[in-house]
């Protein structure tokens, strides 16, 4: 598998991006079909690219007002 360039996020940092959400929860997001692919299966676990999933979440995730 290819690795695209730009940041990398691990399943840690998806899940403060998701707002501090379960392991069980963030593993339920991103397996969904509309969420990006990882980008990488490493040892330690898979990546994402940031930029794809901040995109992701600008449209299922709007930030709240306040």
């Amino acid at each position: 598998m290819a690795v695209k360039s730009g940041a990398l996020l691990g399943a840690h940092e998806i899940r403060i991006r998701l707002g501090n959400v379960s392991r069980q929860r963030a593993y339920q997001l991103t397996s969904r079909d509309g969420f990006p692919k990882p980008v990488a299966d490493l040892a330690q676990g898979q990546v994402w690219l940031a930029a794809d999933v901040d995109a992701w979440l600008a449209v299922h995730r709007p930030a709240v007002p306040g």
